[in-house]
C-alpha cells in the first residue's frame, strides 16, 4: 500500500478537479513506483518501518520524497529530454533517503 494518496499526490502537482480523473491509475503507477524506488534505496519497506499514526507515523519527509519523485516521473515520462539539462532525481529526494537508510558493512 501506498504511503502517499492520490489526493496528496494531485495537491503536490496542483491538479484541479476540473482536470478530471483521466490520469488517475497512471498516477497510481507513478506513485507505486517512486515508493518502490524509494523502499530500495532505504534498504526497508516503509511501512514495515513506520507502521503508522498514532504510534508510529511515516515521516513526512519520507511521504514527501515520495511525492517529489513520482510528481518527476509524471512529470518527466521518457528518461532523455533533449535541449535541457536533465536530472536523475529530484533535487532533495536522495537527501531525505540518505536520513533513514539503514546502513550495513
Amino acid at each position: 500500500m501506498a504511503i502517499v494518496t492520490l489526493e496528496e499526490f494531485k495537491a503536490q502537482l496542483n491538479f484541479t478537479d476540473d482536470l478530471g480523473t483521466a490520469d488517475d491509475a497512471l498516477m497510481a503507477v507513478k506513485i507505486a513506483a517512486a515508493q518502490d524506488h524509494i523502499e530500495r534505496l532505504l534498504g526497508y519497506k516503509i511501512e514495515e518501518v513506520y507502521p503508522g499514526a498514532p504510534d508510529d507515523p511515516v515521516p513526512a519527509s519520507l511521504s514527501q520524497a515520495v511525492l517529489m519523485l513520482a510528481a518527476h516521473w509524471y512529470e518527466n515520462r521518457e528518461t532523455v529530454i533533449i535541449g535541457v539539462t536533465a536530472m536523475p532525481m529530484p533535487l532533495g529526494v536522495q537527501e531525505i533517503v540518505r536520513e533513514y537508510r539503514e546502513w550495513s558493512f
